[in-house]
């Protein structure tokens, strides 16, 4: 029987069974799908983060790359009232490193850095070990060392530009101009009074850098620095070197702990010269001690003495109680009020108004000055400025101490009225003295030029009548007979009026004393107040007018001279105080 055999159907290879799917055919697609949303959603949201939200990824690139360099502005130039530079910033160059950078150097490398920034190779280890991004290695050196530095392509050592300011006159101004610290950024005198004017704005670039710190290229717009303003101040640089010369001479001579100088245009209220010492060179502070830091004229306080008796004569003939010739006894010399005495320097007897400011009797002005209440005198001196700091913006500024007139006992009255038991600063008591310089208006005072002398108005005090007056005393203490024959002038009317007083320490009054002299050149026409005060004079006397006023006449001398200011004395008295300087 013969077998039938079923004809069996080919299969090619792609429909072999073993390569069927097992899957069904919903599923693949669903797959697909899958696959084909997950490649939107990535393709959307590149384009999200790329095109419509790239913040994200520019704030990371920034991080990376980009850096915005600070654009130092230069800080605004100090100048006298002539335009003679007072302080002046000039281009300097900061080193700086990349740590992680700065450590690839090799032992020979950092022997020349350190050898050019003047350190040792330890000390440049210790700020290049950091943990840091960036660290200062040295600050402002000069333009060449920079050069010097750059032509050494060290890895990781970078500069950029940076400021230091320079001080012409050194110590001669020292006291005025102030100085700034390693930032540009004012510390002391004009410096810091001025600080918003002077400091200016940076400016900023937006650059990118490579790793390494280098710079490949800007991008975006630069914002330029906007420099500081000039300040162009009162002071007259040739009257300033005279005050500080002539005040360190006394100083010198007298073996004196310290001393100052104030010098006032009495015409608007300028300040032309201020001086202390000791002083210092702003330049190189490296051994700056407080005493020579100290703007003494500004914010030390001292008992003035008899420089404050006009103000009591003044206030007296104001009032209508004197007059210039009524007679006062000033005998025996002495005066007992309460359980104190008070005592003149020499006895005298029988004394007129003019002759106790000539001749400064502490009995006489005692007299005077129980004759008012308390309260007037208290007005008095409120109304010159004492008690208060003077607004001129310096740091420091101190108002003195000035008890209220309720508390005042007959003993402290009369003391005050010679200034024993009140305390002044310098400049107070120069600015005080501008009632007798002008027809009686208390100048408001300024470290600025000023531009329009009739823009400047005081606050009037005394009556044109009674400054008149004043003055001619005040000339009568500067002539022979007064206490201050030494502070005459060649060629020059002058007064002035002197002051003597103990030192408080521990709060009794010490064998120490306070020398000092308040004047006015010409007596004619003034133009110049000058306060001259020597602290604790050891050699060659400690009166006022033995002390002080010998420099006052030195430096109104000069002074007048540099102003142009005509001669106002007789011309025999001119040609004879020219001999005798001679001699």
């Amino acid at each position: 029987m013969g077998i039938s055999r079923r004809p069996q159907r080919g299969h090619r290879f792609t429909e072999s069974p073993v390569l069927e799917l097992a899957l069904q055919g919903w599923r693949s697609r669903m797959v697909g799908l899958a696959l084909m949303a997950a490649l939107l959603a990535l393709v959307l949201r590149a384009f999200y983060l790329q095109v419509i939200n790239n913040d994200f990824l520019q704030e990371k690139g920034d991080s990376r790359y980009r850096r915005d360099i600070e654009v130092s502005a230069s800080r605004g130039k100090i100048v006298d009232r002539n335009g003679d530079m007072l302080a002046v910033s000039t281009p300097m160059k900061s080193i700086w490193a990349i740590p992680a950078d700065a450590r690839a150097m090799n032992g020979e490398q950092k022997r020349q850095l350190a050898a050019l920034l003047g350190m040792g190779v330890r000390e440049l280890d210790g700020k290049i070990a950091a943990d840091k991004n960036f660290v200062y290695v040295r600050r402002q050196v000069s333009p060449e060392i920079g050069g010097r530095i750059a032509a050494l392509k060290l890895p990781g050592i970078h500069q950029e530009q940076e400021y230091r300011r320079f001080y012409p006159a050194a110590d001669m101004t020292a006291h005025v101009v102030g100085f700034t610290g390693v930032d540009d950024k004012g510390l002391e005198g004009v410096e810091l009074a001025f600080e918003k004017s002077l400091l200016g704005h940076p400016g900023n670039r937006a650059v990118i850098r490579d790793r390494r710190g280098n710079i490949v290229e800007d991008v975006g717009a630069m914002r330029p620095p906007q420099d500081g303003k000039d300040i162009r101040l009162a002071l007259d640089a040739k009257i300033q070197y005279l005050a500080s010369s002539q005040l360190k001479a006394t100083v010198e001579a007298h073996q004196a702990k310290a001393g100052g100088v104030i010098v006032i245009d009495a015409r608007n209220g300028e300040i032309l010269a201020l001086a202390n010492w000791p002083t210092y060179n702003p330049n190189n502070r490296e051994k700056l001690s407080g005493a020579q830091l100290r703007n003494r004229a500004i914010t030390d306080t001292y008992e003035p003495g008899s420089v404050m008796k006009p103000f009591i004569a003044a206030l007296a003939l104001e009032q209508g109680k004197v007059s210039v010739n009524t007679p006062i006894n000033t005998a025996p010399g002495r005066m007992t009020i309460g359980t104190a005495t008070i005592s003149d320097a020499h006895p005298h007897g029988v004394l007129t108004v003019a002759e106790i400011i000539q001749k400064s009797s502490n009995i006489g002005t005692a007299k005077i000055a129980l004759g008012f209440t308390p309260r007037d005198m208290w007005e008095l001196f409120d109304k010159l400025g004492f008690g208060q700091e003077p607004n001129l913006g310096f740091p420091g500024e101190v108002g003195g101490r000035m008890r209220p007139w309720k508390n005042w006992r007959p003993i402290e009255q009369a003391t005050m009225a010679y200034g024993q038991g009140i305390s002044v600063s310098l400049i107070q008591m120069a600015r005080a003295y501008t009632v007798f310089a002008t027809d009686g208006e208390l100048l408001p005072l300024s470290l600025l030029r000023v531009d329009d002398d009739a823009a400047v108005h005081g606050s009037r005090i005394f009556s044109p009548q009674t400054v008149r007056e004043l003055r001619l005393m005040l000339e009568m203490a500067a002539q022979p007979g007064g206490t201050a024959p030494q502070a005459r002038v060649a060629g020059y009317r002058v007064g002035g009026k002197t002051g003597t007083a103990y030192k408080v320490e521990g709060g009794v009054y010490a064998r120490k004393y306070v020398a000092s002299f308040v004047g006015i050149a010409p007596i004619s026409d003034p133009r110049l107040v000058i306060a001259v005060m020597i602290d604790e004079p050891s050699v060659g006397g400690y009166f006022g007018g033995d002390v002080a006023g010998p420099a006052f006449s030195r430096i109104a001398a000069g002074a007048l001279r540099t102003l142009g200011v005509p001669l106002d004395a007789p011309l025999q008295v001119a040609a004879s105080e020219t001999a005798r300087g001679a001699l």
